[in-house]
């Protein structure tokens, strides 16, 4: 009974979650961003644990700023991310025309340009700042698409999720082995790949590399990827211009992703984050716990190998 319960309580959950997000598919940018402001004090102080890692993090990447500054960065990167939530109607449900009016400019669009008139695939390293569905909207509507998918936590949500960002042609692979063979074999088409750099894998799928100073657990898909393709790797993101729309960026990746040393190519992929993190600080998702492996915990597993951190 307690299954059949919880089973319940999930659809219901699901079905309020999706018609919120059908309600507001139709909002302006600008609106919507309102309507994030107004909500923020109200998710921060119902958000105990997202407040307290949120400045835990803002903390360890900028211990030059003043307590009074920080807590002010962490009260704007919760409503940045009050507002992705928000958009995410208009991303996944909203009229393609409006999606594609809201955004307003692109910088960098000729490092994915440039690739595919060479016949090279392109990894695109999208970070989880501003509106990344807005990124994969866009990505999926002017290249050909494929990206890794992990199913919610939420289950009744996956089909109104997967609908969403499918919509515009993307294809999506799990995040196993055969996805890696999805995402080689786009490649190796000359087509483009999105790749979240900033999640922390599970163990034996990572290296340790500094992030803003401080050793964080980091996926090595990249480099394999790299090794067995000519891919360019380029950082996307999508930039909330708020009140108006979004800017998408492009920027070139730090050469070390390219490098055959896992270790030494995840350092590159944190250092493209830090990177488009300084496009505006306030629009990542601080509240991620980035951190939450350590070296210690790697040091008492039983196929613990010593590593260089770069």
């Amino acid at each position: 009974m307690a299954a059949s319960d919880d089973t319940s309580a999930d659809r219901l959950k699901a079905r309020l979650i999706a018609g919120l997000w059908r309600g507001l598919a139709g909002w302006r940018p600008a609106a919507l961003w309102r309507l994030s402001r107004l909500l923020g004090p109200l998710v921060q102080a119902a958000s105990g644990r997202e407040r307290r890692v949120t400045r835990i993090n803002l903390a360890q990447a900028y211990p030059e700023l003043a307590e009074p500054a920080r807590r002010r960065l962490a009260r704007a990167s919760l409503v940045h991310s009050s507002a992705t939530m928000l958009e995410l109607g208009l991303a996944w449900m909203g009229a393609p025309e409006r999606v594609e009016a809201s955004i307003l400019e692109i910088y960098g669009r000729e490092l994915l340009d440039e690739a595919r008139a060479e016949g090279r695939g392109v990894i695109v390293l999208a970070p989880h700042f501003g509106n990344w569905e807005v990124l994969n909207f866009w990505l999926s509507g002017h290249f050909p698409f494929t990206a890794m998918y992990e199913p919610p936590k939420l289950a009744p949500l996956d089909p109104v999720i997967r609908r969403g960002r499918e919509r515009r042609g993307a294809s999506l692979v799990p995040t196993n082995p055969r996805g890696v063979a999805a995402l080689l074999k786009a490649l190796k088409r000359g087509q483009a790949v999105g790749i979240l750099p900033d999640q922390t894998p599970s163990w034996g799928s990572g290296v340790f590399a500094p992030f803003f100073g401080r050793p964080a657990y980091t996926a090595t898909l990249l480099p394999k990827l790299v090794a067995r393709t000519e891919a360019r790797v380029v950082t996307g993101v999508a930039r909330r211009l708020p009140g108006r729309g979004f800017a998408l960026h492009f920027l070139a990746a730090d050469e070390r992703v390219h490098d055959t040393d896992e270790a030494i190519s995840a350092a590159g992929v944190n250092a493209c984050v830090e990177a488009v993190i300084a496009l505006d600080p306030a629009q990542y998702q601080w509240e991620y716990k980035r951190y939450r492996k350590t070296p210690e915990e790697l040091e008492g597993r039983p196929d613990w190998k010593r590593q260089r951190l770069y």
